[in-house]
């Protein structure tokens, strides 16, 4: 089924148990480098960190390359029909120019991309705003032994008309029927963990159903979520997940609110034990300094003073 896949045919990035895959941009360059600092600190010697940025923001991020930490222009993940709009964040398509690809759609694909090339059993996909507060290994998710899928039943309900149209895109992607009425399963996470052997076969299945390249019919979406995608995929197209979670591994601040310092340490210290990462928003507005010391107060809390003062 994979044959004319294109993604898989440009080789793979390293191989292992996990890796861990980050979009980001020129303005979460700070927040970047603390999420690859947990990163080094708090996975496996195996793992890789992969950063990928846009082509001019390239040189801003390279010195955080590294054994551990592999930095790609996102241009190198695109297909060559793809071309920037100057002036504006979207990308036309040569192959379908109409509509433009819309700059967030874009950086989808781009993690679809990174994903597919991926030799490594999963993929943890981790934006610039999280944390990883704790040690995390590819058993830090297993069920079972089996790998899950993140699903809350009927969470996607009225006040969430943007989920029901990833939903629907999703779906005509997957040549599935239109959702149903009523409340739908939602599938977006964080920390979100694929297996990039699934995302291979998925982004071929999207090839079969709309005989286009899979970008190229991801491209064309007005509304999408990669994560809707991968879920429903796994759910309704292969034969539904080995294992199932419904809670997040995450302390999640996904709200546009600043938080403050007290605030953020409150939330690190009611969590379960078993959380592994932080999430704030950056678009919450919260001071980078606030964060540090939040996490600071955590960590010499957690560890003592001798490895919390630790940088």
């Amino acid at each position: 089924m994979m044959g004319k896949h294109r993604a898989t045919n440009r080789g793979t990035l390293g191989s292992g148990e996990l890796a861990v895959v980050t979009p980001s941009y020129l303005p979460d360059r700070e927040l970047c480098g603390d999420l690859n600092n947990s990163v080094l600190e708090m996975t496996d010697p195996g793992v890789v960190h992969h950063i990928v940025v846009p082509d001019r923001d390239f040189p801003a991020f390279s010195g955080l390359r590294g054994p551990r930490t592999a930095v790609h222009a996102a241009r190198d993940f695109l297909p060559a029909s793809f071309f920037r709009s100057p002036g504006f964040n979207v990308w036309i398509n040569a192959a379908r120019p109409w509509p433009p690809v819309r700059g967030w759609i874009a950086q989808q694909i781009i993690k679809l991309a990174v994903v597919a090339r991926l030799d490594v059993a999963g993929a943890l996909l981790l934006d610039s705003d999280s944390v990883l507060i704790r040690h995390t290994t590819l058993d830090t998710f297993r069920r079972n032994g089996r790998i899950p899928l993140y699903q809350a039943p009927g969470a996607v309900d009225a006040t969430l008309p943007g989920h029901r149209l990833w939903h629907v895109s999703a779906r005509r992607l997957l040549g599935l029927a239109p959702p149903p009425a009523g409340d739908l399963t939602d599938y977006i996470c964080w920390p979100c963990l694929w297996e990039p052997s699934v995302v291979r076969d998925m982004l071929g299945h999207v090839e079969d159903v709309t005989g286009r390249d899979w970008s190229t019919a991801v491209g064309g979406q007005l509304h999408f979520s990669e994560m809707m995608l991968y879920g429903l995929y796994v759910d309704e197209v292969a034969g539904g997940p080995e294992a199932t979670v419904s809670e997040m591994q995450g302390i999640v601040h996904s709200a546009e609110v600043p938080l403050g310092q007290e605030e953020i340490e409150h939330l690190l210290r009611e969590a379960p034990q078993d959380k592994s990462l932080l999430m704030l928003s950056a678009k919450a507005g919260i001071p980078l300094e606030v964060r540090r010391q939040a996490l600071h107060s955590f960590r010499h809390a957690s560890l003592g003073p001798e490895r919390g003062d630790a940088r």
